[in-house]
This record gives structure tokens, sequence and C-alpha cells, in this order.
């Protein structure tokens, strides 16, 4: 038996940590594992969470052939900080994990231990499609050499992925550390402080845009679309926004075909909902809700086409898939395209309370599914409490691995429904920048805060002055804050908190 000790540095005042992995002989019969991670989908996003206003068979199809959470979550309620803790283990305040900007560099240290360089040490090729928003380089990128350090560094075999999110330049995939497509010609610079000379943007020239801004967003454009920051160049490689669904998949397709005879390891990470919400022309007008509708549907077909291809090549039976969402839903995230006024009866987060950015449930409260027809039955649910944060340390439980403890929890029992009524004992999340909260058993303590804001709904506070107590289970709307009537329980789970700190 091989042992390696693999010593990960301090992460911005975390400890030194120390891992010692024990790999197992490679077992070519272990399954294959694929995380699906949407963009700000929220838990009533998903028809089989209870909506009835927008249907999704592709999503639903996981839970239909195994298993549904009904408490799964994110660990922060925006995207950077919640990848990176799923793929580390870590919980995002501790290492400042905050929302990068596109020239941002690597966020996760390359001597870190990651999901994927965990289960490359028992023999699974990785690979990372779609949304990165992990940062790349040294904070100096140029963007039109090799780029490093980036996803390769960090544990994957192969990456195809956009630097930060679709609202943010430079609008361009990167595979394997290049841009792909980009003219030499044609070079690339890329600006977060100042436009460049004569270059239009979204606020000089709104006559160039087929979707307006509604709050910040209007830099410079492409494709018709105005994002945050500012770029020139790179003309042939810039992506188109309607084809980024499509694109994502043929590469995550590629990738399962092309290592199907080996135990594999795929973090696909879609883009939709996030703004800007363009959906392919195929699915314009058809859930009724406007844009962000529609962008759900487009993420449904391609889940389900995914796993249609799956089923094609024989692989469906021992492959685990995880679907989640980074975050929970916004409506109003940067551009006038009607989510709003076209929400109709239509509840984005369910019977949960807030949204993305928000300390309340909802902002990473998310969809949980998981499928692996080999060991799951189909069609069940968990009360399970679980978080993105303890899929590494599951994971390597399951092929054989002993990792240092971090704050992701072995959950193997519930994550592979096993345990369907516990689960975590409490679960610390993340509402924006260091406000965290804490999940104990049936109790949900928020301490006095600023956060964000509006999230899902004008009406939700961005200041809270007083401590927050609720009771998920009698009351997952938050409704009733019984911090007055429970003081003790607030102390001690006041004082529970700060020991995280």
């Amino acid at each position: 038996m091989k042992k390696e000790i693999i010593v990960l540095l301090p992460v911005l005042g975390l400890p030194m940590l120390q891992a010692e992995l024990s790999a197992k002989k490679v077992d070519k019969d272990r399954p294959n594992i694929v995380v699906i991670l949407a963009d700000d989908l929220g838990f009533g996003d998903v028809s089989i969470n209870g909506s009835t206003t927008i249907k999704t068979p592709g999503f639903d199809r996981i839970a239909e052939e195994g298993l549904r959470f009904n408490q799964g979550y994110a660990a922060s309620a925006t995207s950077t900080p919640s990848r990176y803790s799923m793929l580390t283990g870590v919980y995002p305040w501790r290492a400042n994990a905050q929302v990068l900007q596109g020239n941002a560099p690597l966020l996760i240290p390359t001597d870190c231990m990651t999901l994927p360089k965990m289960l490359k040490q028992v023999g699974y090729t990785t690979a990372v499609v779609g949304k990165w928003h992990l940062g790349l380089g040294d904070g100096n990128v140029n963007w039109n050499k090799s780029i490093a350090p980036g996803a390769k560094e960090v544990g994957f075999d192969y990456s195809f992925i956009t630097a930060a999110t679709n609202d943010r330049v430079p609008t361009v995939y990167v595979e394997n550390g290049g841009v792909v497509n980009l003219d030499p010609n044609d070079p690339i610079e890329v600006s977060y402080r100042k436009n460049f000379i004569g270059e239009p943007t979204g606020k000089t020239r709104p006559d160039l845009l087929k979707l307006q801004p509604s709050h910040g967003h209007d830099n410079s454009i492409t494709n018709g679309i105005s994002r945050i920051g500012y770029m020139r160049g790179g003309k042939s490689a810039l992506w188109v926004d309607e084809n980024m669904a499509d694109d994502f998949l043929a590469q995550a397709e590629k990738f399962v075909s092309e290592n199907q005879k080996e135990p594999f390891f795929l973090y696909y990470a879609l883009h939709q909902p996030h703004v800007p919400r363009i959906p392919h022309g195929r699915f314009v007008g058809k859930s009724g809700m406007g844009s962000r509708g529609d962008a759900i549907l487009e993420a449904d077909w391609c889940v389900a086409e995914f796993l249609n291809h799956l089923d094609s090549l024989g692989l469906a039976e021992n492959t685990i898939v995880i679907f989640s969402s980074d975050n929970g839903p916004v409506l109003d995230d940067g551009y006038e395209d009607q989510a709003i006024e076209l929400l109709g009866e239509h509840k984005p987060a369910g019977h949960l309370r807030g949204g993305k950015y928000s300390s309340y449930d909802a902002g990473t409260h998310v969809p949980f599914l998981v499928r692996w027809p080999a060991q799951i039955k189909g069609g069940r649910e968990s009360e399970a409490l679980i978080g993105q944060i303890d899929i590494m340390a599951s994971l390597a439980s399951l092929v054989g691995i002993s990792i240092e403890k971090k704050d992701g929890e072995d959950q193997s029992k519930a994550l592979f429904g096993k345990d369907r009524k516990k689960g975590r004992s409490e679960l610390v999340l993340e509402a924006t920048g260091k406000n965290i909260v804490l999940r104990q058993g049936e109790w949900i303590y928020i301490p006095p805060m600023v956060h964000a804001g509006y999230c899902v709904s004008p009406t939700e506070p961005g200041r809270m002055k007083t401590p927050q107590l609720f009771n998920i289970k009698e009351d997952a709307g938050q409704k009733h804050n019984l911090a007055k009537q429970n003081s003790v329980l607030v102390k001690q789970l006041h004082e529970r908190l700060e020991t995280y700190k």
C-alpha cells in the first residue's frame, strides 16, 4: 500500500494542514463521478421540488432514478465561495473567498488538496467543463499566452472553461490554459480599472445593445451585451452567448466518450440561469416567464441530453451524478430581462425565504439530487442535512482514501441514501462577505449583520440589528423570529458560531 504525505500551506489565515492519503489499488469498476452545478438556480426552480409553473424533466430524472434531498446546502449564497468549498472541503470565509473579477488570480493554492486531486490518487481522469470563476494565473495574466496556474494545477486533467462569469470579461473560452480560437494578430487586452481608448461601452453606446443593463454591467460590449470590466481584441475568440450551452454540453459529452474505459470525474458547471440570460433560439419564449425561465429550460435540456449520452454509452448504471446549484435564485441581477415582470405565480425559492446574497435560507438551501443506479434505489427523498462541502470527504470514503479532516464531513451514508433522516448535526452557511449563520438541527441562527439586501424580493432587509432564530422544521419560510423567546438558545448558538471563527 502506497502512502503519500501532502502538506497544505496556510490559506489566508488557515492553520497548517496535513493530509495523509492511503490509496488503494486502482479499481476499474469504481463508479464514474459527475458533479453538475447550476448557476443561481433556486430550490423552487426544479419541478420535482414542487414547482408547478415550470417543468424540468431532465433535473427530475436524477431524483426519480435516485435521491432527492430536502435539506441540501451550498456553502455560500454567492458563486465563487460555494465553488471553492465544494472543491476543497473548506468553509469559504476561512479563506476570504469572495466573488472574483474576470482577471483575478487563482484562488485555490496549488498545493491544496482538492476533490479532483484526491480522485487522481486512485486513477480517475478528471475534467472541468463550464463556468470556472475561481481565478486564473497570478493576477497579471497575458491572455495571449499559456495561462497558469489554473484548473490543471488544482487537479483537472482537462478543462474547457470561462474565466469567470458570463457577465464579466474576458468573454472567451479557455481550454487547457489557452484561449480558444485566438488570432495572434488580434491580441486580447483586459482591464478592470479603465476602458481602452475608442472602445464603446454599454454606458456610452446603449444603441449597440440587444439587452440593456439595469444596474452595473455597462462596460465593454461583446455579442451585443455590455459586461463588467473592459476588454478589446480577440474577436475570433469571443463566445456567442446563444451557443454557450451547446458548446459546454459538447465538451462534456466528448470527455465522457473519450474516457469511458477508465474511471472518470467530471465537474460540469452550467452557466444558467446566471445573467445575462441569453438562451439559444430553440428555447426563447418556451417558459412563458421570459429569458430566466427559458434559460432554466435550456439547462434542463442540457442535463437530459447528458444523461441520455451516459445511457448511449452504457455508463449510467455505475456513474454517480450529483446535481445542485452554487447558490439560491435572483431575479434582477443587472439586466432588464423582465425576470420580475414575467414571473407570474412562479416561486424561484419555493417555500423558502430569501435568495442569492441572502442570509435567509434560500440563499444556500438549494436543489440537491443524487443518482447512482447501481447503489441507490430511485424515487426516494431524504431529510438528512448535507452540504456540497461534504462531497469531497464523502467521495474519499467511497473510493477508500483517508484525508485530513477539514470542514467537510464524511456524509457518504447520507449522500448515497443509507441515512435519510439525520446527516450532519450542524452546518455553517455564508451569506455575503464573512457574514455567516448556523444551521443546527432544526434551528437556524442569524446574528446581527449587514448583507447585500434584496435578493429575490426587494422587501428583504439588508441590515439586521438584532439576532434572528427560526425553527426551520416548523417554519420553513422563516416568518417567525423566535430569538426573544429563546434567549438561552440564542446565546448558545452564538457562542457555537464564534468557535468556528
